[in-house]
């Protein structure tokens, strides 16, 4: 597989990560300027070729389509992970609670994009903080400019985040608070930011419309069809919980998947995925119905704990299987075709989980 340059990687360990990619376009380049044609005839004065401005605007417009669904992503992520440190067991970590960008967060070809489409520059600015987070109750806000963690200078240019990494990690990992200096409207903030104990998964999304979502064991991504398939945020909480339960349950070890379905997960995170890579049922086999109906259980405490409703659960599941069955490969049913069992789990935890909601007991599977 050709390696890809990745769009909205975050690579800063110690945020709540989650990438976005854009889907397969042309080249970006950076717009020209169209000057007003010279009086004289031996002028080389020119106006941008149609074909180079078309790209910038449709790059704009997609790069401003993708922020937005990652940053849907994020808000609906954010309380899995948050609410569900426990359930997580020795995969929850100290995280910040934020996610952070420059305009080279893109790659090169859209980092110009960036700039003119979020006002991205050299520095790190908060793109997200999540709700519930210690970043959120310190008052970190979208569009924060990143200055300095405890004393110490952040990176500024091509390498930040990769670099921030290495400052912000050992500091939110043998801390309880970030003393993060910040600028706000033109002036320096100081904010002392609680860590957030936190699942730490990092959560992609695919650039393919194919309806599915994966997990490795480190990683859950959800494709950008089975996104627009789930619509609603309860639904994308659905399928983003199971997957955080199969990891947390060690499922792709078990089944020995890991390797092949994070290889896929690795492809269609790049701007350009090769998706030839999907013919047939690229490697992937069914989950057995045990596993799959513990992550069901499993996933829907998850969902309960996040404030989601879980009592959508089992018609969503039963439309994708409808919508998507079998026979559609690369898709959902196909790697997890043990529906009826499943259901009847299902139909089980969320009657449970409404016993114990009307009792006030504890959420615990």
């Amino acid at each position: 597989m050709n390696k890809m340059n990745k769009f909205g990687t975050l690579s800063l360990v110690p945020l709540i990560a989650a990438s976005v990619l854009l889907s397969a376009c042309s080249t970006f380049q950076s717009q020209p300027s169209s000057p007003e044609p010279a009086p004289s005839v031996l002028s080389t004065a020119t106006e941008a070729p149609p074909q180079v401005t078309a790209k910038m605007a449709a790059a704009r417009q997609q790069l401003s389509q993708m922020v937005a669904l990652q940053d849907r992503l994020y808000r609906v992520a954010g309380p899995l992970l948050i609410n569900n440190a426990d359930l997580c067991r020795t995969q929850a970590r100290n995280l910040l609670g934020f996610t952070a960008k420059n305009k080279y967060s893109y790659p090169g070809e859209f980092s110009d994009a960036a700039a003119a489409v979020l006002n991205y520059s050299d520095r790190l600015e908060v793109a997200t903080v999540l709700a519930g987070s210690g970043a959120a109750r310190a008052g970190l806000r979208k569009g924060d400019i990143l200055i300095a963690a405890d004393g110490k200078l952040l990176p500024v240019g091509v390498n930040a985040e990769t670099e921030a990494a290495a400052v912000l990690g050992p500091l939110v990992g043998n801390n309880k608070f970030l003393n993060l200096t910040v600028q706000r409207g033109g002036a320096n903030q100081q904010l002392r930011v609680p860590v957030t104990r936190a699942c730490a998964f990092k959560i992609d999304i695919g650039n393919s419309d194919n309806v599915n979502a994966y997990s490795d064991g480190q990683r859950v991504m959800i494709t950008r069809g089975m996104v627009n398939f789930a619509q609603s945020d309860d639904a994308i909480a659905y399928v983003l919980a199971k997957d955080i339960a199969h990891n947390v349950l060690g499922h792709a070890a078990t089944t020995k998947q890991a390797y092949t379905v994070g290889g896929i997960i690795d492809n269609l995170i790049a701007v350009r995925p090769d998706l030839s890579m999907l013919i047939g049922t690229a490697g992937v086999k069914p989950m057995p119905q045990e596993l799959d109906a513990a992550a069901d259980n499993l996933s829907l405490y998850m969902v309960a704990r996040a404030g989601y409703n879980v009592a959508g659960a089992r018609a969503f599941w039963q439309r994708l299987s409808t919508q998507y069955p079998a026979s559609v490969l690369n898709g959902y049913t196909a790697n997890h075709p043990a529906v009826s069992y499943r259901l009847s789990v299902i139909d089980k935890t969320v009657s449970a989980i409404r016993s114990k909601q009307a009792s006030s007991q504890p959420l615990l599977p």
